[in-house]
């Protein structure tokens, strides 16, 4: 029986290719994008996330088995955290009615290995506080430093994200209703964010310095719709609170092979 699925971001990237291997699949998807999708909201606000949540319930019926959640920017501005965190936390925890009249919900989300790079710990304690307000406003004064400063927007939303996806999965709201809740870190997936960038060797040198790909480099969007489409199949039943990094080994590139002895006695 066909599964019904909430992806944001449906009409690019990997939200478009999420939605047309689901639908290969023969499950029904509610697209959700500021244009060309079942639902057409702006992710940026507030109002905007509960008007796309309310129509995308009704148009699931009241019932929804699985949500991804694919949207997102990487402009060095506070919008980006508006969309990147709040626009996906708030999405979520607004669909948790829906997902609860499942009999296996699912959800996951789309992080980045940028959650491994240099984030501002003010900007993601704001986001984590639910203080979208304070967010913005430090998300400003770091966008008015130039683009250099303002990418902590972007690193910071991601960090966020998956810093509340560890916290909420076994929380009473998430564990506790069965669903299991993960999320997805590309490294540098080819896409039309990412395309113009990466068009001269110089600009996709800059890319590779940062997130080291050695295997099989920079990925389609369909090596990260997989991925996704397993995490919130039936089949995943105990996987919980993980942000899995699909890079092309970009974390362990970055990290190395030991991220486990601090816990060790010392």
């Amino acid at each position: 029986m066909a599964r019904t699925y909430v992806v944001t971001g449906s009409a690019s990237g990997i939200g478009a290719a999420t939605a047309s291997l689901l639908r290969s699949r023969g499950e029904k998807v509610i697209g959700i994008d500021l244009a060309n999708a079942d639902v057409e909201a702006d992710l940026s606000s507030a109002a905007g996330r509960l008007a796309a949540a309310a129509k995308a319930s009704e148009l699931a019926g009241g019932k929804i088995d699985a949500v991804i959640a694919c949207a997102g920017i990487s402009a060095p501005i506070s919008k980006t955290m508006a969309i990147n965190y709040f626009g996906v936390t708030e999405l979520l925890t607004a669909l948790l009615p829906a997902l609860r009249e499942s009999a296996t919900p699912r959800a996951a989300v789309v992080s980045s290995m940028a959650s491994l790079q240099p984030a501002v710990t003010e900007l993601v304690d704001a986001a984590l506080s639910g203080d979208e307000a304070a967010a913005l406003a430090i998300g400003d004064a770091l966008a008015a430093q130039g683009p250099r400063v303002g990418y902590a927007n972007y690193s910071s939303s991601k960090r966020a994200l998956s810093r509340w996806v560890r916290r909420e999965s076994v929380s009473e709201a998430w564990a506790g209703s069965g669903i299991p809740l993960n999320a997805v870190a590309p490294g540098t997936v080819i896409t039309p964010m990412t395309r113009e960038l990466l068009t001269t060797p110089e600009g996709a040198a800059r890319v590779d310095a940062s997130v080291p790909m050695p295997l099989n480099y920079h990925q389609p969007a369909d090596s990260i719709a997989k991925l996704l489409v397993w995490l919130t199949s039936a089949e995943n039943t105990h996987m919980a609170g993980q942000t899995i990094y699909c890079d092309g080994g970009a974390d362990a590139s970055l990290r190395g092979d030991d991220i486990w002895s601090w816990n060790d006695p010392k």
